[in-house]
């Protein structure tokens, strides 16, 4: 997909995006088939990728898939449940940020291997991966893909040993970066999340098998009972019968992205062991604590900023308005990305009520600022409808440093708060007011001590070791702090 031609992807919203969305089913009864479970828990974490999907299945020792760029519903139709046949099967919705949109770098990828038919669904980013690529090429291997998830299938075929979940963590102890995996291998389900815990991955039980997936939304959906998250360091190995721990390393501190509870996860979702909805409202409570507020109605910016306008508005005691009508009918879109400065792109997503803002002092509250295009956009609707004053408050800290782990803020220039002042921000966006909650309020909000999760793009402080790769493609030392614990 050409992201130029994307609506969501290009446009809304001036925000962070997320990687993937995994899940895997496994059911002891062979003769269950667990494609439609896979595809309703995909359904319900399209929010993590809109980009491609795919369903991989495991029957009679062999792996069935099917796979394509786009939306679920648009890669799928009800004929492919039945080809799709399996006791076994794993899905993949893709937001790429290592690697391109061709479908080559669709996942699930498949391999044949000494082991038999393997099939592997990632979400993360390996930030050792052109090392490890170029050893493998090196090696005589041959890569059909940009993408970082191939580079785990090669370094497991080329283990010594063979013995499948030694053969795995071998070739996890080689992996830098974040990641958590679903794969299909050896007539198992195995579930990988890395020593950091970058990534969710929780762990359910069906009346048949379990179930493992990126949030807890996606086992609501096939009715699966939470049994707990998938510890950092942790592979699961599980036969369907019975599930199998392996903790292949252990790390003095964790490092969840922050993010899930700010934007990425759905507000229903419980992220290692908390909820995302009560974190964004609490966000709101802080934010609106720590902020001098002189407005008339509190509006959030549809749809990640609505639960913790609910947290802002109750707080400041100003009521709670719906300011921006969003159409959720949107997908791509084809107007030319120059006419108008794209400004008709966000009016076909978004859409101010003048009723509610004519006239009114309006709090605006949003979740991030990345590039700050789209929220300057969206300010100018607001006035265009008649709000008298507007007051933008930002439930994240400024994004000042680049993302290496999957999330696709990898070129520090492009992030508006690297190089501007807060003043010189607003003065962009032509707001009245622009306050962002402090690390500390983010970090009370979500109930964690710092050093629990990870919020290098907003001060630097990198769990992992990382290379930044320049402009002319030459790798420059790691320019920023990094942690070392």
């Amino acid at each position: 997909m050409n992201k130029k031609d994307n609506f969501d992807s290009d446009v809304i919203m001036d925000r962070p995006e997320e990687a993937c969305g995994i899940i895997g089913v496994i059911s002891r009864d062979k003769r269950d088939d667990v494609c439609e479970r896979i595809y309703l828990g995909l359904y319900a974490l399209q929010h993590r990728g809109q980009e491609s999907a795919g369903i991989a299945t495991y029957h009679d020792e062999f792996v069935n898939i099917k796979r394509g760029n786009g939306l679920l519903t648009s890669v799928f139709t009800p004929g492919d449940f039945k080809i799709l046949e399996g006791n076994i099967g794993i899905g993949h919705v893709r937001y790429s940020t290592t690697g391109s949109g061709y479908v080559q770098n669709v996942q699930p990828i498949i391999a044949r291997f000494w082991g038999g038919m393997m099939a592997i669904s990632h979400n993360g980013n390996i930030v050792n991966s052109k090392e490890l690529r170029n050893a493998l090429i090196e090696n005589g291997a041959i890569i059909h893909s940009s993408s970082d998830t191939e580079i785990i299938l090669h370094l497991i075929a080329q283990q010594k040993e063979r013995c499948l979940e030694k053969a795995i963590l071998s070739s996890l102890d080689r992996i830098s970066g974040a990641y958590t995996i679903v794969q299909i291998a050896g007539g198992k389900l195995i579930g990988i999340r890395d020593p950091y815990g970058f990534r969710p991955l929780c762990l359910g039980r069906t009346v048949n098998g379990y179930v493992m997936a990126s949030e807890t939304t996606a086992l609501d959906i096939i009715g699966a009972a939470f049994v707990r998250d998938v510890y950092p360091g942790e592979m699961i190995v599980c036969d369907g019968n019975e599930v199998k721990s392996y903790r292949f390393k252990e790390t003095q501190r964790n490092a969840l992205c922050v993010f899930e509870y700010i934007y990425f996860a759905r507000a229903d979702s419980i992220i290692d062991g908390i909820s995302v909805y009560e974190v964004r409202k609490k966000m709101g409570k802080e934010l609106a604590r720590m902020s001098k507020i002189s407005a008339d109605i509190v509006i959030p910016v549809p749809d990640s900023g609505i639960t913790t306008a609910i947290g802002f508005a109750r707080e400041a005691n100003i009521p709670l308005e719906i300011g921006l009508f969003k159409n959720s009918y949107v997908g791509r879109t084809f107007i030319d990305p120059g006419a108008d400065d794209r400004g008709s792109r966000v009016k076909i997503k978004l859409n101010p009520i003048k009723n509610a803002l004519n006239g009114k002092k309006v709090a605006v509250v949003d979740d991030s600022i990345v590039r700050g295009t789209t929220s300057k956009r969206i300010i100018k609707m607001i006035r265009d409808a008649g709000a008298e004053e507007v007051h933008m408050y930002i439930s994240s800290p400024p994004i000042t440093h680049p993302c290496f782990f999957g999330i696709d803020t990898s070129v520090k220039k492009t992030l508006i708060a690297s190089a501007q002042t807060i003043e010189s921000i607003r003065r962009f966006l032509e707001v009245d007011t622009l306050a962002y909650i402090t690390i500390e309020g983010l970090s009370k909000a979500v109930g964690k001590p710092l050093d629990t999760l990870c919020y290098a793009c907003f001060n630097g402080d990198y769990p992992v070791p990382v290379i930044e790769e320049s402009e002319d493609g030459k790798l420059l030392l790691e320019e920023y702090k990094v942690l070392e614990r």
